[in-house]
């Protein structure tokens, strides 16, 4: 991990969101660019990984192979852009379930922790949602918000709170602006 861990979330940063939730392959869709700046971020040597809540489970509105599904064709879609997706973990949980793994719960970032070896603290992770933020903050990680899937909804939250975030258009420029701050080190 020479330019070190980031964690996304899934939907609403690296493809359309849907509030009918993604079901299956074919309603998998990458937003603009996102892909490329998996591609960029892998070739600038960061390990990519993904934290996803996928509620959908827990709602019996998909199953795990059609979620393994989803995923193998994330996978191969960032490998065709020449990128490297490393782990993806998810909570499959109904939100009402009280687990420890659904964003804004830690879980997620924890287990990614773990999984890696390396502690939370200043990792990136981007998000579209206040719960992505709630989880980054949680675990002494630092916290991007895209303005893309709930991320124009999630800063408007923010400023009427008077909270901020370190904030981009979408996954691209978060991608461009923290590879050129790896390179300016």
């Amino acid at each position: 991990m020479a330019g070190g861990l980031i964690i996304l979330d899934r939907d609403g940063v690296i493809n359309r969101d849907s509030d009918e939730f993604i079901k299956s392959p074919d309603e998998w869709i990458p937003l603009e660019g996102s892909l490329e700046a998996i591609a960029a971020l892998s070739s600038a040597g960061f390990e990519v990984a993904i934290a996803s809540n996928q509620s959908g489970i827990g709602r019996k509105l998909i199953d795990g192979p059609a979620l393994e599904g989803i995923h193998r064709k994330m996978q191969r879609m960032v490998r065709e852009a020449g990128g490297d997706i490393g782990k993806i973990v998810f909570c499959p949980h109904h939100p009402d379930d009280g687990c420890e793994c659904r964003k804004p719960a830690p879980g997620l970032l924890l287990d990614l922790s773990r999984q890696y070896g390396v502690p939370l603290g200043g990792v990136p992770v981007v998000g579209d949602s206040l719960r992505d933020i709630e989880a980054a903050i949680a675990v002494g990680a630092r916290p991007i918000l895209v303005l893309t899937g709930n991320g124009q909804k999630t800063a408007e939250a923010l400023r009427r709170t008077g909270d901020s975030v370190e904030t981009y258009a979408n996954l691209r420029e978060a991608a461009d602006a923290l590879i050129e701050e790896r390179r300016r080190r």
